[in-house]
């Protein structure tokens, strides 16, 4: 295969020239002014448009042939998310876990399996992918993009159309928009404070340059130690937006577009909780929705290849991302679509991550040291001081990844219209790279509690077990480059047969390479050569391997949407797509594409007093990979699933200014011909991991006006089924409910006053066992990873 490195700046310029030309030939006709249309109007009909999952242009929700969400900045303040992945709750058909903190966010769609991650899920931002792979291993979309006061509105699709627009993502693609200026000049701040002591300022500006150019510049910054807290400054960062639209009279538009963003906070993982079957209770001291394994103690430490580790580091991004987009129309009936997109950083993941449950010291003796060991000695790290008899203790490795990243993806299309026919062809491609450094393992000994301190452990033989508490060097190492391209030209014809009956159809052709050089553990050794120590067995870095992969693939969707009035529709479609490895799976062997073949089928009401969303869907799934971190080595799981299910998604307005929305899902997912432990263990039949039967949302909000102030309370109802944390069915996670809610008052025009409140009875709810095992925890104390206890946010904004 040939070299596919490609220069980004020489193609984003090779791309934007013609585009250029055009441009100026238009700035140079004189455009009539613009005029600025009633907001209420304007923001009625933005949310009503949907961009994400058509050929470009939007269409209206009421007309999409697709099951779609769209969430408007208001939808999104109510939902008071914890993190970009966390406002994906909101989403049926979609089970997000932001237990992990603002980064390390699990997402599941529709039964598609994954152990982990989002690896059925693509972030846009304003219509390109962000970042084109989905999930990397300790990289997912959501830990690029942060929400903030500068977005308008987010959109996702499920299913559907996916497979033939942007990456071509089978699952979930969501869509970040801007928020944009206009003719008049605004401008927003808002600063925010929580009883965890973190602060956040947001503000935006935005207004005209000239009669045909508007721009739009803000951002925000927060810094606290976060619900967790591991007594230091665990998340710290921000985040800046511009944007400058220019109206081509109205024949197209330019948009301009740049984003930075430094922001890092805690990687949250297991913590000890107790179970008895269906029972959870909080471990000893542990409070579960606040406690923190970190703290200051463990904070730094030099692990035993001299490199020193900073926990406050945490997991996020630092990034820097430019774009545009670009639409015109040539001549009446042709238009040209552009949509380009520059992004490079680093994704760097510092982590403590626990290897095992607490247990006594004797017991960990015997772990460290073989059937027979006893304690001799067991002391702090830090000082030396004996630490008590009886004192429970336990493992966590301090975990090492650095990622390097940059990702240029361009999307161009010509679009025809003919009467009732819009037909559309498309080019995409997408050149993405990453520089892994990893270095896994990195045990401490640590005693078993909130903050915890090192330990340092002396056998009953005089055998040394740690090492300023260290009880062994890394168990898995990664150095690698990989480079992948992805090339797709697609096709979508849109046809209107009569007023009421619409049908689609549309094709994908898809190549995917990759080319890497990769090196990873190789055997075990023991630095010192000394029986008389325990602490210093490792791995060294092995031989590397080089990648050469390339497959292509057709994917391609059929769908019809039938009005019976203009507020009352049904839709069909099937779709086949395709997902292909990735740099991990390639790293360890594994070349399957998985295939997804989705029926679905829905009903619209779109009226004054009732909005409703009903879709039905069953997807089959073949040539399913992925690759999890167990015991210290990854472990495959392969095979195949399918699953059926039924989303509900709507808004109920009985009387002005009270409104009831809802969202529930009912998903039958189960492994057929699926195998983990590296092909050893058969779980067909089980039910698909982390992802209930049932989940549902209600939402009551009522807004109403006294005297001067008009108030607004709101509360969210949030219930997640049974479900399993592994593919083995063997770690079970209960069911449990989620109460959040919130009041705003508008003091005046200007002023904004608001306090939410997140899991106000301080739910005790799991999202995670401990995905490093095979197979059951057993009774007792467990590792798992709860949802983030009661917590309130206070804030005041002004706007004008």
């Amino acid at each position: 295969m040939h070299n596919i490195r490609l220069s980004a700046s020489r193609l984003l310029l090779a791309g934007a020239a013609p585009f250029a030309l055009i441009a100026g030939s238009a700035m140079a006709q004189t455009a009539p002014a613009a005029q600025d249309a009633p907001e209420a109007a304007a923001d009625e009909n933005q949310a009503d448009i949907v961009v994400v999952g058509t050929a470009g242009g939007g269409t209206r929700r009421q007309d999409a042939a697709f099951a779609v969400t769209s969430l408007s900045s208001d939808a999104i303040a109510r939902a008071a998310p914890n993190s970009t992945a966390d406002l994906l709750r909101t989403i049926p058909g979609v089970s997000a876990e932001s237990s992990g903190g603002q980064n390390g966010a699990n997402i599941f769609v529709r039964g598609y399996p994954s152990g982990g991650d989002a690896q059925f899920v693509t972030f846009q931002l304003g219509g390109v992918p962000f970042f084109p792979p989905s999930t990397l291993s300790f990289l997912e979309n959501s830990q690029l993009i942060r929400l903030d006061e500068t977005v308008d509105r987010v959109e996702a699709v499920r299913g559907g159309t996916g497979s033939l627009f942007s990456n071509g993502q089978p699952g979930l693609t969501v869509n970040v928009q801007q928020r944009e200026g206009g003719q008049t000049l605004k401008g927003f701040a808002k600063l925010s404070y929580t009883d965890y002591d973190e602060i956040r300022g947001d503000a935006w500006i935005s207004g005209p340059i000239s009669e045909d150019t508007t721009f739009m510049v803000g951002g925000y910054y927060a810094q606290g130690n976060g619900i967790r807290d591991p007594q230091f400054r665990a998340e710290k960062g921000g985040q800046i937006t511009a944007n400058i639209r220019h109206d081509f009279g109205g024949r197209g538009s330019l948009l301009i577009y740049g984003r930075y963003l430094n922001d890092h906070g805690q990687w949250l993982l297991p913590i000890p909780v107790n179970q008895d079957g269906s029972k959870i209770s909080q471990f000893a001291n542990f409070d579960h929705g606040t406690g923190a394994l970190a703290g200051r103690d463990v904070r730094v430490t030099t692990n035993n290849a001299g490199r020193t580790v900073d926990l406050a580091d945490g997991r996020g991004a630092k990034l820097g991302n430019f774009g545009l987009s670009f639409d015109y129309e040539l001549v009446d009936g042709l238009s040209i679509r552009e949509r380009a997109s520059y992004m490079w950083g680093t994704a760097n993941t510092i982590g403590l991550v626990p290897t095992d449950a607490p247990m006594s010291a004797a017991a960990m003796a015997t772990t460290l040291g073989g059937a027979g060991s006893t304690v001799g000695s067991l002391t702090y790290a830090s000082g030396g001081a004996a630490a008590a008899a009886g004192t429970q203790v336990m493992r966590a490795g301090i975990w090492d990844v650095r990622k390097r990243i940059d990702a240029f993806v361009n999307d161009m299309a010509l679009e025809f219209k003919a009467g009732g026919n819009k037909l559309t062809g498309g080019f995409y491609l997408a050149n993405y790279t990453t520089r892994d450094n990893w270095a896994l393992g990195n045990d401490v000994l640590l005693t078993a509690e909130p903050n915890a301190r090192r330990l340092n452990l002396t056998l009953g033989d005089g055998r040394v077990a740690t090492r300023d508490g260290f009880t062994s060097g890394a168990s898995f190492l990664v150095n690698g480059r990989y480079e992948g391209r992805d090339i797709a030209f697609y096709a979508v014809d849109e046809l209107q047969i009569t007023d009421q009956l619409r049908v689609d159809g549309g094709v994908r052709w898809q190549r995917h390479e990759v080319v890497g050089d990769v090196a990873t553990s190789g055997a075990a050794f023991d630095q010192d050569g000394s029986a008389a120590t325990l602490y210093d067995r490792t791995v060294q870095l092995g031989g590397a391997g080089r990648i050469d992969y390339g497959a292509s693939r057709w994917s391609w969707t059929a769908g019809a949407n039938y009005d019976f009035t203009s507020q009352i529709g049904v839709f069909a479609r099937y779709s086949r797509g395709n997902s292909f490895p990735q740099f991990d799976n390639l790293r360890e062997g594994l070349t399957i594409i998985s295939k997804v073949d989705t029926y679905e089928g829905g009903l619209k009401v779109s009226t004054p007093m009732l909005n409703l969303y009903a879709t039905l869907f069953h997807n089959k799934f073949d040539g399913l990979a992925t690759t999890q971190i167990i015991n210290g080595v990854p472990n495959e799981s392969v095979g195949g699933a399918k699953a059926t299910g039924v989303e509900l998604e709507g808004v109920i307005r009985p009387f002005a200014g009270f409104s009831i929305a809802a969202a529930g899902t009912y998903l039958d997912g189960t492994y057929r011909g699926f195998f983990s432990g590296n092909g050893t263990i058969d779980n067909t039949g089980n039910r698909v991991q982390r992802q209930p039967k049932w989940m549902w949302r209600v939402t009551p909000s009522y807004e109403l006006t006294v005297g001067d102030f008009r108030p607004s309370i709101f509360a969210t109802l949030q219930y997640t089924g049974d479900r399993f944390s592994d593919p083995e069915n063997a770690q079970l996670l209960p069911n449990y409910y989620q109460l959040d809610a919130g009041v705003s008052v508008d003091v005046n025009q200007r002023l904004k006053l608001a306090v939410t409140g997140n899991n106000l009875t301080d739910e005790l709810g799991l999202t995670e066992g401990n995905p490093r095992i095979i197979g059951s925890q057993g009774a007792g104390t467990i590792l798992a990873r709860p949802i983030l206890g009661r917590s309130f946010r206070f804030s005041a904004a002004y706007s004008f």
